[in-house]
């Protein structure tokens, strides 16, 4: 049987790819790989299976699905029954979604514990008499996949001295909530400012979001353009991916000319914003 270019055939089981796509960018900014997606999103959708029926039906090797479930139990999503041969089974997503974002939540204050603690030490080991200083040119760095960009939008969150600001899409700030980089940056001490899509599908992301600190991006501004701004001496700001992949990808940057272009559209946008705080009602 010919299969569609879009659709996606997982063993007997037929998933429209522009779905599947969605649901993967989705728990990529969990971390998980895309082979462990595939097998969750399996499991999710057939039922519990064998680890054999499993590496046939995603088209993985039977060593490497081993590797791929015990992944996922050690992530608390998939469990295993005592029957012989084993089966795995995946939790339901809300559950899943749970216990993904507490694992998040935990890393998160983890990092913040120990982060004090680590100066510390590091404060006790002498530094080379010869120590090249860090000079003050510009710097470029290209950030590839969910940890990569998500570790950089916390330690730019985590080290803000005054200010963040952030613009972007509906599926952007979703990815944002998700990840628990709005919680963090509302747990900071830093002054924010948030251009954001407001619908009732997203309203939920800004319930525990000071009101006067986000505005509504216009229908004007396109869906592809998101970044964020720390301090004046940062920015990071996302590129759309082309093609299949769903990849998240970014740049980092500290050149004054690129921040001051990204403030000044986002000074000029908020500041022909009206106030939000009447969608939230």
């Amino acid at each position: 049987m010919e299969i569609a270019a879009n659709t996606l055939q997982l063993g007997m089981f037929p998933v429209d790819r522009a779905d599947y796509e969605e649901v993967k960018e989705y728990l990529t900014t969990f971390g998980l790989t895309p082979n462990q997606i595939k097998v969750f999103f399996y499991l999710g959708k057939i039922g519990a299976k064998t680890a054999s029926d499993i590496a046939k039906a995603v088209e993985v090797p039977r060593s490497e699905t081993y590797h791929l479930l015990t992944a996922l139990q050690n992530k608390g999503i998939v469990e295993a029954s005592f029957q012989h041969p084993i089966q795995f089974s995946a939790l339901p997503i809300k559950k899943a979604v749970y216990v993904l974002l507490n694992t998040e939540k935990e890393r998160l204050n983890k990092l913040k514990k120990s982060a004090p603690e680590l100066e510390k030490v590091w404060g006790k080991i002498p530094e080379a008499s010869a120590k090249i200083e860090d000079n003050e040119e510009e710097k470029f760095k290209v950030l590839q996949g969910g940890n990569q960009v998500n570790s950089k939008i916390f330690d730019m969150i985590l080290n803000a001295k005054n200010e963040c600001r952030i613009l972007g899409s509906e599926k952007d700030f979703m990815k944002f909530y998700h990840a628990s980089a709005l919680e963090a940056l509302e747990e900071s001490d830093v002054d924010y400012k948030l251009l954001a899509p407001i619908t009732k599908k997203s309203k939920y992301i800004f319930e525990d979001i000071d009101k006067s600190k986000v505005k509504k991006l216009c229908s004007s501004v396109k869906e592809n353009l998101c970044f964020l701004i720390k301090d004046d001496d940062e920015v990071l700001f996302f590129i759309k991916n082309e093609g299949n992949s769903k990849e998240m990808r970014a740049i980092w940057t500290n050149s004054e000319t690129i921040i001051y272009s990204k403030a000044l559209l986002f000074n000029n946008i908020w500041s022909k914003t009206k106030s939000s705080e009447g969608e939230f009602e």
